[in-house]
C-alpha cells in the first residue's frame, strides 16, 4: 500500500512540474540558439518548418509555456535572430503570436500595409548583416485596411499616408488587370505582399547580393483572421546567378 502511495506521489509531481520543466528545457533550447555564431547556418526550410509548428500551436490555441526571466538574463549578452518579418501594423497580425515565438526569435519590421521604406529596408539590412538572420518572411494579412484604402482610390489628405498608398499603388494596378470586381481587394493584397518583396530587393543591393550569395531566403506568406492559419504563398529565387544580380533575376517560385 506505501509503494502504491509513494508510486502515485512521484507521478503526481511529475505532472505537475512538467510544464515547468518543459519551460526550462524551452529556454536552454533557445538561449543556446541564440548564443550560436553568426556563421552556424540553419537551413530555410528549417527555419519556415518551425514557424510552422508555432503557427499550428497558436492555431490550436496550445503555446509554449515560458521562462522568460531566464530568457532575458541569456538574451542580454546578445541577439542573433535567424528570422526577420516584415508585416502589417495591424493590432490583429502580431508575428511573435502567430508563429507561438519567444523573446530573442524574430526580428520584426511593421508598417500599415507591410510595405518598407528606406528606414524599414535598413532596418531587415541590419538583421541579416550584423544579426545573421537568413530568412525574410513578407506577412501580408486578410482584410488589409491599407490595400482597402489604395483600391478605393480616394485621397487620404495627408502626404504621409498617400506615401504609403503610392507604394501599394502598383499591387492594386495589377489586380485590378485580372481580378473581378468582388476580389479586387483580396487579390490586391497576395500582390502587395509579392510587390513589398520585390520593392525590398530592388532597392536593397546588400539584400540582393545576401540573396545571390545564399545568405538570405525571401517567403511571402498571407494570414488568415478568422482562422489564424499563416499560409505560404510563395518564395523569390534568383533566376541567374550573376556577377551583378538585377531585380529582374528575382522571380517568384512556388
Amino acid at each position: 500500500m506505501r509503494r502504491t502511495t509513494k508510486r502515485l506521489v512521484c507521478v503526481l509531481a511529475v505532472w505537475m512540474l512538467a510544464p515547468y520543466l518543459f519551460a526550462q528545457e524551452h529556454v536552454v533550447a533557445t538561449a543556446t540558439t541564440h548564443s550560436a555564431t553568426l556563421g552556424s547556418a540553419v537551413p530555410a526550410e528549417k527555419i519556415w518548418a518551425d514557424l510552422m509548428a508555432g503557427n499550428h500551436r497558436f492555431v490550436t490555441n496550445k503555446p509554449r509555456v515560458r521562462e522568460f526571466v531566464q530568457l532575458r538574463h541569456a538574451l542580454t549578452k546578445g541577439q542573433h535572430p535567424q528570422t526577420v518579418v516584415l508585416t502589417c501594423s495591424d493590432s490583429r497580425v502580431p508575428p511573435e503570436l502567430l508563429f507561438d515565438q519567444s523573446l530573442g526569435s524574430l526580428f520584426v519590421v511593421r508598417t500599415a500595409g507591410n510595405v518598407a521604406d528606406a528606414v524599414g529596408r535598413g532596418s531587415i539590412e541590419y538583421a541579416v548583416e550584423h544579426l545573421g538572420a537568413s530568412v525574410l518572411v513578407v506577412l501580408g494579412h486578410e482584410k488589409c485596411g491599407a490595400v482597402t484604402a489604395a483600391c478605393s482610390g480616394d485621397k487620404t489628405g495627408s502626404p504621409n499616408l498617400e506615401a504609403i498608398l503610392d507604394q501599394i499603388s502598383p499591387a492594386v494596378s495589377k489586380a485590378k488587370g485580372y481580378a473581378a470586381a468582388d476580389a479586387v481587394v483580396e487579390s490586391a493584397i497576395r500582390e502587395n505582399v509579392h510587390q513589398s518583396a520585390t520593392d525590398i530587393l530592388e532597392r536593397s543591393e546588400v539584400l540582393r547580393h545576401a540573396m545571390k550569395d545564399g545568405k538570405l531566403t525571401v517567403i511571402e506568406a498571407l494570414y488568415k483572421l478568422e482562422s489564424g492559419e499563416v499560409v505560404r504563398v510563395g518564395k523569390l529565387a534568383v533566376v541567374e546567378p550573376a556577377a551583378k544580380l538585377d531585380i529582374g533575376d528575382v522571380v517568384r517560385v512556388e
